[in-house]
């Protein structure tokens, strides 16, 4: 079957997703100052087109091609199935009783497809939220404005009435250093400009790491600016991390609205907070990794790794972040289990516990499978949300996209058929990178991932059904050349090392 063959269903596809499902909504676009342009990390390479290669699939591939592409753009299975998780499941933080309903919902999902599936044990942190509200106070200024914001994950808690204190602002982990003495007793706000997904990474230091040192220099509290490309007075959560014996304080995103608010007012003079943070954090919990494979027919111990992480955030309902991934692996299992002829290789699905506040999932199982990761021959994850596809990235060694080059050619009519410079890796992926497991990375348009990601936005109806469709056909298809090829890519050397790393977490 030639790629035209499953172009025709690509647009079917689309109209019956079109009539099936409203289009997702999106925030307003958050504002801020005029940036510097960016060349976009999904840049193609300079490579010739599938087309242009001399070899191409038989037509025995091209026709498992038709029976993998075909079905995930016209079924409409993955939506349905995210459905099920977001609107059943709901917001699923590891520890909770919704997470470990994530964990049996996953297990009866892959029994109802016919693919194997267990469990395997995972200890992860237990944070919960609690109250949480804050407030600018009445001053000669103002008659005081209450503030939109959400508690950061690990934030330990105000005094149950609740913390005041003056705000002093900084830009970046230098600026606060630079403060020195005059950080103490203070509620330190760190600001910034992001605008785009490329941002992510040059601002995610200051949530991740801002708030445990404005502890060591003496701050009672910490304020850091959503994360966000969007807003509607939306506030996006995430991570803190502090030192095991180091200082803790209560720490909070505000809303991007609030923090422009918060940076005018303080041009003015001073500023004053109250803060009540209710969160607190219980004892570790007994959790699990969902972990499914389709066994590979001549080599079942050569390994194809597809990942994406089962827990969410406590807000919203994790759509986007992760159960777009999630379905799209679990997808991809499915399908390949109704080949009439399993690939060469086995194609494995973890659905990793904690990638949100831990990274439990990841290092439990690069460590439960230490022996099995030289088998591993290559390793994906969908963590970037549901967007389109927009082609594959790799990091591996050398001759991998002349490996690969051919069995592109079915992702023509999803638009993906090209090689992406960049990462290819993910946060649960990374504690493999010291076994030089080859990543392949099945890029996604992740341009407004950050618009609902980590907040109560991210719900169902942000995710476009056809472009979830697309990006499951393209793993799908990916996740069986990988397993199928004659060859195998070649182990990289190095880590990842090329610009930013992903936008995620």
């Amino acid at each position: 079957m030639s790629t035209s063959a499953f172009v025709l269903p690509v647009s079917l596809a689309l109209r019956l997703l079109t009539s099936a499902a409203p289009a997702p909504q999106s925030p307003a676009a958050a504002p801020n100052p005029p940036q510097v342009p960016r060349v976009p990390a999904t840049a193609p390479v300079k490579t010739p087109a599938v087309a242009a290669s001399n070899k191409g699939l038989s037509a025995a591939q091209q026709a498992t091609a038709g029976r993998l592409v075909g079905p995930a753009l016209t079924e409409g299975h993955a939506y349905a199935r995210l459905a099920e998780l977001t609107d059943g499941v709901g917001p699923r933080l590891s520890g909770s009783e919704s997470a470990e309903a994530a964990v049996q919902w996953a297990l009866r999902s892959f029994q109802a497809d016919g693919v194997k599936a267990w469990k395997e044990a995972v200890k992860v942190p237990h944070w919960v939220r609690g109250e949480e509200h804050g407030e600018i106070l009445p001053s000669e200024r103002t008659r005081g404005l209450p503030l939109s914001l959400l508690a950061l994950g690990g934030s330990a808690p105000t005094p149950p009435e609740g913390l005041t204190a003056e705000v002093v602002e900084v830009g970046s982990l230098e600026e606060l250093a630079a403060l020195g003495d005059k950080a103490r007793g203070k509620i330190v706000f760190f600001n910034h400009s992001m605008s785009e997904a490329a941002d992510y990474g040059r601002f995610a230091g200051l949530r991740g790491r801002g708030p445990a040192a404005a502890a060591k220099q003496g701050a009672v509290a910490a304020l850091v600016r959503s994360l966000a490309t969007a807003s509607l007075r939306t506030p996006h959560t995430g991570a803190t991390r502090f030192d095991d014996n180091g200082p803790r304080l209560p720490a909070a995103a505000v809303s991007v609205e609030d923090a422009l608010t918060l940076h005018r007012m303080l041009q003015g003079g001073a500023v004053k907070v109250r803060l009540v943070l209710g969160c607190s954090e219980l004892p570790e919990a007994d959790s699990s990794n969902v972990v499914a494979e389709v066994r590979g027919r001549e080599k079942p111990d050569e390994v194809v790794l597809l990942g994406a992480h089962l827990d969410s955030w406590d807000v919203g309902t994790g759509a986007h972040d992760d159960g777009a991934g999630v379905v799209m692996v679990m997808e991809a299992a499915r399908l390949i289990a109704k080949l009439p002829q399993a690939p060469r290789r086995t194609v494995r699905v973890v659905l990793f516990m904690n990638e949100e506040n831990g990274l439990r999932g990841g290092r439990a199982y690069a460590q439960a499978h230490a022996k099995e990761l030289p088998k591993h021959v290559a390793a994906v994850e969908m963590d970037s949300g549901g967007g389109r596809p927009l082609g594959v990235s790799l990091h591996a060694g050398p001759g991998g996209e002349d490996l690969l080059r051919p069995w592109l050619q079915p992702l023509e009519g999803l638009g993906a058929a090209t090689f992406l410079e960049g990462h290819a890796t993910g946060a649960d992926l990374s504690p493999m990178e010291p076994a030089h497991v080859p990543f392949v990375g099945v890029r996604v348009d992740s341009s407004r991932y950050f618009d609902v990601h980590h907040s109560m936005a991210d719900t169902l109806d942000k995710v476009d059904p056809r472009d979830l469709s697309r990006s499951t056909a393209a793993v799908t298809w990916m996740a069986y050349a990988l397993a199928e090829a004659p060859g195998l890519l070649v182990r990289p050397t190095a880590p990842e090392s090329d610009g930013p790393p992903p936008p995620k977490k």
